[in-house]
């Protein structure tokens, strides 16, 4: 197990990606606080999942980009676990409007989600991984930084501020012994791309990806599971401040 005795604070974790590593992480080992704002009874069944197989773990409904929920989210997971060694930022929105109608409060919005929630959970577990000299934090940004997707332009702009922000990071608080890195998912097929997508549509996703990738099949969330781990695990313990792409061969850089 490569997480033994770890605790992990995953936000956006009720399914999808963050389903999947929390449940990665605790047949790891590692103790899980599974965040979620949106689908509290999805939450629930992921606990009740983890704590299935033998593993520990609870749900802690908190919006992300509010202080004083992030730090109850904190100091709950202190108050049952002890400690936290990781933090995966997976939380985030991606509403698909031309850029031209997109309302500065929807703007805010975006960058309050998937930009501040991450500057905000860092800051609030970045004292217990200081006085470990120990942490990993991970950053989920996506290949749409790389690729300039349009249709959503305040999404793919908040995903190019997270790498940013993991780079500046990771030079503040490399000498606290704690770990930041970025992992970019390619065209990952999720529940709300299945809620958002026409079906008469998926046919042309579908070309569209396999001419693209190396690979020519959708990517899962299961196919990232192994990058999360090797990044909060001690196999990374001298890696910070990268960019991880895991998109199947999509984006080469």
């Amino acid at each position: 197990m490569k997480l033994l005795h770890k605790v992990a604070i995953i936000t956006g974790a009720s399914r999808s990606i963050g389903a999947a590593i929390a449940k990665r992480y605790a047949l790891e080992g590692a103790k899980v606080v599974i965040n979620d704002r949106a689908y509290p009874g999805l939450a629930e069944r992921v606990v009740t999942d983890i704590q299935a197989s033998g593993g520990e773990a609870f749900a802690f409904q908190a919006d992300v980009s509010n202080e004083s929920e992030v730090q109850d989210m904190v100091n709950e997971t202190a108050r049952r676990f002890g400690t936290v060694d990781i933090l995966v930022n997976n939380a985030a929105i991606d509403p698909r409007v031309p850029w031209h109608e997109i309302s500065s409060e929807d703007w805010d919005e975006v960058m309050g989600v998937n930009v501040r929630s991450q500057f905000l959970c860092s800051k609030a577990v970045f004292p217990y991984m200081k006085a470990n000299h120990y942490g990993k934090i991970i950053n989920v940004s996506s290949v749409t930084y790389f690729t300039g997707q349009p249709g959503f332009v305040h999404y793919v702009a908040s995903k190019g501020a997270i790498v940013g922000f993991t780079r500046a990071l990771a030079r503040e608080i490399g000498k606290h012994g704690v770990n930041v890195n970025c992992i970019t998912p390619g065209a990952v097929l999720t529940e709300t791309e299945q809620e958002k997508v026409n079906p008469d549509d998926m046919p042309r996703v579908e070309k569209m990806l396999a001419e693209a990738q190396c690979f020519a099949r959708r990517e899962t969330a299961a196919d990232l599971e192994g990058a999360f781990v090797f990044l909060a695990s001690a196999d990374s313990d001298f890696i910070t401040g990268q960019t991880l792409n895991v998109d199947g061969g999509w984006i080469m850089h």
